[in-house]
């Protein structure tokens, strides 16, 4: 690889270097959100509520299904740091090639998966019949493009590991100005609705996947894809599912609970639906902004803790959290101001609207505490600790939330008795993780004294 696109995350001051990596991943993330808030808008405007209501119905289902094989790339991306720290170029050789291949496997498995798990998963969660056909439809085109999602998301992540988060970003702006072009092309001019929207989005993503599988060919440095090197090489995969299960099974953990909570919503009806799809799709933009940091901290620490500078990571730590935070107020609190116009962007009905600003109201807000939640995760998960940030999140999201939705929602039946539980949720979480990180960080030094 280029020396122009790498970056020694060991030495040198830590702040510039944070936001040198993390500002085009922060926006590389925008605009993969904007896939689907294209859909979103563009059915929104050109289809109606119905449409919009079934998009927006799948977002939780379709996370629940893919966290899993995505938390494998976190896997790899720490597998990759770790060895780019230690400059082992035969080892990051084989954890590319073990990544690529699993990246392929995982998106054919998932192919099958939404394709023949979408009707009954989305009737489960009590899918109004008025938008179930369409969601089922959307969902089932979306998955057909999964090889190509899990290939750019593995792609992305080994080039994270070694610090390169501008190519990336560079092949999501190509694939993301198609992805508009077709959505409006198929809705407007052909009239295919969520179909037309759905289509567009795996032909986008399938761009990407292309643009970032050619990079790691034709690289020059150790991360380098030959493939006819393809194969799994079995420690380096159970290192992979090792770290990445765990960090799959958070995701799957907190879309448990989104889903229950989706499902909690849609007994209020399409119009409820549609306010809430548009709201959520607006936090998105906050999310993957502050989720660039849990990014930065998981490579940085991958990075430093192969080149043995543990003491380095309380900097770094305490960087990101200040950073995520001020990313997370700022932006939280601008969404709701500007709730109104904003939301306007994907429906003129006031009722969706009004339904929106309720939800903005609880969580952008208050959605900083999720930012500093996912950097403690992100850190532990980096020394090689995945199991533990699994079971915090299995306590304070999955359980926290079922036992609200069964208690308080229960006899509080009302929408926002529903959204108070997130920040509730993500403020416990947050410190019960920020308390294992203080552990982890007591066991790692000692560790490192007894072997000088």
């Amino acid at each position: 690889m280029k020396k122009s696109y790498e970056m020694d995350m060991c030495n040198g001051p830590l702040l510039s270097k944070i936001l040198l990596f993390a500002v085009p991943l922060m926006l590389s993330s925008i605009l993969q959100l904007l896939f689907n808030a294209a859909d979103v808008v563009v059915v929104g405007r050109f289809t109606g509520s119905t449409a919009l209501a079934a998009v927006g119905s799948t977002s939780s289902l379709i996370n629940l299904l893919v966290n899993l094989f995505i938390g494998v790339s976190v896997g790899a991306n720490v597998l990759v740091a770790r060895f780019y720290g230690a400059r082992d170029e035969e080892n990051i050789q084989q954890t590319i090639h073990t990544a690529v291949l699993t990246a392929i496997i995982g998106g054919v498995v998932l192919i099958f998966a939404g394709v023949i798990l979408a009707s009954p998963l989305l009737t489960l969660m009590g899918t109004p019949d008025d938008v179930l056909s369409q969601s089922v439809v959307y969902m089932r085109i979306y998955f057909c493009g999964m090889p190509a999602f899990m290939l750019y998301n593995f792609g992305a992540a080994i080039l994270r590991a070694i610090g390169d988060t501008k190519r990336p970003l560079y092949f999501l702006i190509f694939a993301g100005i198609i992805n508009v072009i077709l959505n409006l092309f198929f809705v407007i001019v052909f009239h295919m609705g969520v179909a037309g929207v759905a289509l567009a989005t795996i032909i986008s993503q399938t761009v990407s996947a292309v643009l970032i599988i050619r990079c790691l060919i034709k690289n020059e440095g150790m991360c380098r894809l030959y493939l006819s090197k393809l194969r799994i090489h079995k420690s380096k995969l159970v290192f992979m599912l090792r770290i990445g299960i765990p960090a799959g099974l958070q995701g799957v953990i907190f879309n448990v609970s989104n889903v229950l909570i989706q499902s909690s919503i849609n007994s209020f009806g399409s119009v409820v639906m549609a306010g809430n799809t548009a709201a959520s799709n607006i936090e998105g933009f906050v999310y993957v902004s502050m989720n660039a940091l849990h990014q930065t901290a998981l490579s940085f620490t991958g990075q430093n803790m192969g080149a043995g500078k543990y003491k380095r990571i309380d900097t770094l730590l305490f960087e990101c959290v200040v950073i995520v935070s001020l990313i997370g107020l700022i932006m939280g609190n601008g969404a709701y101001f500007m709730g109104s116009h904003l939301l306007n962007i994907y429906s003129s009905d006031p009722e969706v609207i009004r339904y929106g600003l309720i939800r903005l109201s609880f969580i952008a807000t208050t959605y900083f505490l999720c930012g500093a939640m996912d950097v403690f995760a992100g850190a532990i998960r980096g020394m090689g600790y995945s199991v533990l940030p699994m079971t915090v999140s299995l306590v304070g999201a999955c359980v926290f939330r079922v036992i609200w939705i069964f208690t308080i929602f229960r006899f509080y039946h009302t929408i926002a008795s529903l959204y108070i539980s997130y920040p509730i949720s993500w403020a416990l979480t947050a410190l019960a993780h920020f308390i294992c990180y203080m552990m982890v960080r007591k066991r790692e030094f000692k560790k490192a004294a007894a072997v000088q």
